[in-house]
């Protein structure tokens, strides 16, 4: 026992060189995925160079195994995958990192081969490689499970590929996901639902600060991580922001350890910055995001700039929940004066139905209102928190710290961030209801987009501001929503107005119809007619008279002669020398012979 004590100094001091180097010194195996040459889709330049840095990132950090492979197909990457979980049975951490097109279908993410087509949207059931896959050939790992996606890009087969269910949803970049298991992260290049740039350079943006970060010896891979989402956002003007799923404990957990020193020699720790530390206990709360882990923040952090920032996540979540629980009593209340309509109950039972069921509309309406306006207050602030860390991402700057209770009144604008504006006037144009230019300037043209959403999806967004809940709701539409209208002469063609053509001897009527033309009638060419002086009455008259005022005997008589075989009674003209006279009612004229001055040739003769 007396050896015993003598040999605690020595003890101790191995302790002290030897212990210093965390637990998460085991076995570290990694697996880098990259794939450019789609051969059904254009080919990117930057995976397979962001898989050879990634690589030799790991292999500096002395990974014991560091499997890089590029442009595989679907079958090679099920055998790779298959052989990288039998090196991770022995392993503590294991890394897979995967650079290339992702898709989103039905909430589930998928890993694109080169040789997929997806030529539907269930072919990526067989095609593609789910993230499951990937999860399960790093589950043997014992303390740290990490997969990093950079495979937020804007995927071409989603465009193309035919719909076999007008309700499968296919998004925009990946899905959300949460780790099943524990000691689980998965990293994204780009927030769920939105997509990643591939920078100007030779290596993306993403994964440029992944290799400036992630291996620092020593280093928590939360806080790495944290790092690396500043640099992005600071080199993409906060147009993308990485985002990290899943929880560790709460020991720091380095992908390299610090190298051991003897105790004697080790240099004094630095100082600690308190805002520092808030800070990454508020991102860690900002990516598990419910109530429990704000409370937990400000349990720990009780005042500040993040404790206010923290207060307005909780109402936002409170606004929410109050606006879900309304929602649900209000289909309650439509349910029962629905059933009591139904049954021919009382009147005045239905009538107090019908009354709660207009009250708890009211509530629902004010709800998601007081929701909406929550969510813009929580999205300003952090808006203005990315900001202030772009600009400064090593720490906030001391000023920024305010007073517990004090109301953060430079972080609530009245209105919604000009970025959300653009972001819900971008999604409504997607869905064929705005079709002006997504400029951030919420004005009459988009609130007049938003109300045709509202009135095609039969929804009840508020038009007067773009919230983080319109453009959520808008978001989750795949397809168009407000009909395509085309002017006179063109018709719908997919989402495109095409110019409508007829046929030979068809025309465009008035309603955009094209229709048979009638030929057109030839003129009709003027009759000629016999022209017969004899059977007309005014002419038999004219001649008549002519012949008489003639003067001319013979002429005369024998127009009266005819005139009296055709008309015996009125009608006929008397004419002598000192005029003409109509011939007297029951008389006619009889030829008499002669004519020449002072002698008739006509004599009228009466019954």
């Amino acid at each position: 026992m007396r050896n015993f004590f003598r040999l605690c100094p020595l003890l101790l001091a191995v302790v002290l060189m030897f212990g210093a180097e965390p637990a998460f010194a085991g076995k570290r195996v990694a697996l880098v995925l990259a794939n450019s040459a789609y051969q059904h889709a254009p080919s990117l330049a930057n995976p397979v160079n962001d898989g050879a840095v990634m690589a030799k990132t790991l292999k500096d950090a002395g990974f014991d195994v560091v499997d890089s492979r590029h442009d595989l197909t679907a079958l090679d990457t099920r055998r790779v995958l298959r052989e990288f979980a039998d090196s991770t049975r022995d392993a503590d951490i294991a890394v897979v990192y995967y650079a290339g097109h992702g898709i989103e279908v039905e909430g589930s993410n998928y890993l694109i081969p080169v040789d997929a087509r997806l030529e539907r949207d269930t072919d990526v059931y067989d095609e593609a490689l789910s993230l499951d896959r990937v999860l399960v050939a790093v589950e043997p790992a014992k303390q740290l499970r990490l997969v990093i996606l950079d495979a937020c890009r804007d995927n071409p087969f989603g465009r193309t590929m035919k719909r076999t269910l007008a309700s499968r949803g296919i998004g925009r970049g990946l899905a959300q996901v949460e780790p099943t298991s524990s000691n689980t992260l998965i990293a994204y290049s780009a927030k769920a639902g939105f997509t990643a740039q591939d920078g100007d350079g030779a290596n993306s943006p993403f994964t440029l600060a992944l290799s400036k970060h992630l291996t620092t010896p020593g280093l928590d891979v939360r806080r790495a991580f944290g790092f690396v989402r500043d640099d992005v956002l600071k080199s993409t003007g906060n147009k993308q922001e990485p985002f990290v799923y899943g929880s560790l404990g709460g020991e720091d957990v380095p992908l390299v350890p610090v190298k051991a020193t003897p105790a004697t020699s080790a240099a004094p720790a630095p100082a600690t910055n308190p805002q520092a530390d808030m800070r990454r206990d508020y991102e860690l709360a900002l990516q598990v995001g419910n109530r429990p882990a704000w409370e937990a923040f400000l349990a720990q952090h009780p005042d500040g700039f993040y404790a206010n920032l923290a207060k307005l996540q909780i109402d936002k979540i409170q606004a929410e929940q109050v606006h879900a629980a309304a929602i649900e009593k209000a289909r309650q209340a439509e349910a029962e004066r629905d059933r009591l309509a139904a049954l021919g109950g009382q009147k005045d039972a239905q009538a107090r139905a019908a009354a709660d069921a207009k009250a708890a509309e009211q509530a629902q309406l004010v709800a998601q209102k007081a929701k909406e306006q929550a969510q813009q207050q929580a999205a300003a602030a952090e808006q203005q928190r990315v900001n202030l860390a772009a600009a400064t991402p090593s720490a906030m700057p001391a000023g920024t710290a305010s007073p517990a209770g004090t109301a953060v009144a430079s972080l609530t604008p009245a209105t919604a961030p000009v970025d959300l504006n653009r972001s819900v006037q971008t999604e409504l144009g997607r869905v064929g209801c705005f079709s002006g230019q997504a400029d951030g300037n919420w004005n009459a043209p988009a609130q007049r987009s938003l109300s045709l959403f509202n009135r095609y999806a039969g929804t009840k967004l508020d038009v007067k501001v773009a919230s983080t809940d319109a453009l959520d709701t808008v978001k989750a539409k795949q397809s168009r929503v407000c009909p395509l209208v085309c002017d006179h002469g063109f018709k719908a063609d997919g989402d495109k107005c095409t110019k409508i053509v007829c046929g030979e001897g068809y025309a465009l009527n008035a309603d955009n119809e094209c229709e048979k033309q009638r030929a057109a009638k030839p003129a009709k060419p003027a009759t000629a007619r016999r022209d017969d002086g004899n059977d007309h009455p005014s002419r038999q008259r004219r001649q008549s008279g002519a012949g008489v005022a003639g003067g001319s005997g013979a002429a005369a008589g024998i127009a009266a002669a005819a005139g009296a075989s055709r008309a015996p009674s009125g009608g006929q003209l008397f004419c002598n020398s000192t005029g003409c006279r109509p011939v007297n009612r029951g008389c006619h004229l009889e030829y008499r012979g002669g004519g020449g001055p002072g002698n008739d040739a006509n004599a009228e003769v009466c019954y």
